[in-house]
């Protein structure tokens, strides 16, 4: 049966259709339009939407939400991800790549083992490894100890635990091992992310040639620009076969750099991350970050033992409003990077638009850009 959206404005992640529809037929677009609706969806079900209608907002780099964090095993670690997905779907979040942060290889891979069948029936997208492949003298809130030089057989090990899960992996590509390790990952079907590392601007483009194409949080965690010494940062955001991640909360990153990084790149290369953990939508206070005590004060997430910013609190929501209100953005510029780059990173064509073809995420925004209703799969399941 075909179900009819009807909107002032919808952003398909293509075009821009004023005095818009879509059709939605068992949970894919198929078909959208302008002005009045063809005779042949005379009989279809038509809701007439109050706000803005855009794809389904993607998350490719998250480690929680609403007290539950992705990673462990058995029934609680599945139940711990699924409240986490449900709170970022309440905020248009309808596909999530589940980050873990670094632990022990068995103890990473019996997590990818117990995530893996999650990603085989579609409820998250993959699975990203940041971690322990990463520079102790970048570590951010990452525990030093289990930190690693990467091993072909490490990387089967985690990666084998459950066979296709595994679509991107951050690493420090000048660790012993670490080219060749960008060039395994990509082998698998990974996305292979530079980050956490200690690299220098020639060690950056090695890695690009070796195969990354993506960066972890942009500035956060590696070498900052100087005039002599560019570090990785000038490089990542002048080479056009790799994405940058940046997390839009005002926290991470100035509202100028926000900027400054939207515009250097472009659009087609920005993605906005939360890099979320359990504390988002939860009340000030203590929690874990792996095994690292966290405190969250004022919605900051900071590492009790040295201050360093430990993951954020932001949800997809509200990097977009931040980047539009607050940096400045324009809004598609913004919603591409919540939508159809992350898509694209991910080689999803089903996602992060709303052609015909692709899976009926749908989110409505009001005026002020905050979410009011999300469809997943043409199936309402948020109204606020």
């Amino acid at each position: 049966m075909t179900h009819l959206l009807r909107a002032a404005t919808i952003y398909t992640g293509t075009d821009i259709l004023k005095d818009g529809w879509l059709a939605i037929t068992e949970g894919r677009i198929t078909g959208s339009g302008t002005g009045p609706i063809p005779n042949q969806y005379a009989y279809a079900t038509v809701t007439d939407i109050a706000g803005t209608i855009v794809p389904g907002y993607v998350d490719i780099h998250c480690h929680g939400g609403g007290g539950g964090a992705f990673g462990g095993s058995g029934d609680a670690a599945l139940e711990r991800a699924r409240t986490a997905l449900n709170t970022h779907l309440n905020h248009g979040t309808t596909t999530m790549v589940a980050s873990l942060v670094t632990g022990a290889v068995p103890d990473m891979a019996e997590s990818v083992k117990t995530l893996g069948p999650l990603v085989d029936a579609g409820d998250i997208a993959g699975i990203h490894l940041e971690g322990p492949w990463l520079s102790v003298a970048h570590k951010g809130a990452h525990e030093p100890t289990l930190l690693v030089a990467p091993t072909p057989q490490d990387i089967a090990t985690i990666f084998d635990a459950h066979p296709g899960a595994v679509k991107m992996v951050t690493i420090a590509p000048e660790l012993d091992g670490g080219m060749d390790a960008v060039k395994n990952f990509v082998e698998r079907g990974a996305i292979a992310a530079i980050g956490h590392t200690d690299a220098s601007y020639d060690e950056a483009a090695a890695a690009i040639d070796a195969g990354a194409d993506n960066v972890t949080h942009l500035f956060n965690a590696m070498n900052p620009i100087h005039h002599r010494i560019p570090g990785p940062i000038v490089k990542m955001l002048e080479d056009e076969r790799i994405t940058v991640e940046l997390i839009a909360d005002g926290v991470h990153l100035h509202p100028a750099i926000i900027k400054h990084a939207a515009q250097s790149a472009g659009r087609g290369r920005v993605i906005f991350v939360t890099d979320s953990m359990d504390a988002t939508d939860m009340a000030d206070g203590d929690y874990l970050l792996g095994s690292l005590e966290v405190s969250v004060e004022a919605g900051v997430a900071r590492l009790k033992s040295n201050g360093a910013i430990a993951g954020s609190t932001l949800t997809m929501e509200r990097a977009v409003q931040y980047a539009v209100t607050v940096a400045g953005l324009d809004f598609e510029d913004a919603l591409a990077a919540a939508t159809t780059t992350p898509a694209a990173a991910l080689k999803r064509t089903d996602i992060g638009n709303l052609n015909e073809g692709a899976r009926a995420d749908v989110v409505v925004l009001n005026d002020d850009l905050s979410v009011h209703k999300v469809y997943r799969g043409g199936e309402l399941v948020v109204e606020r």
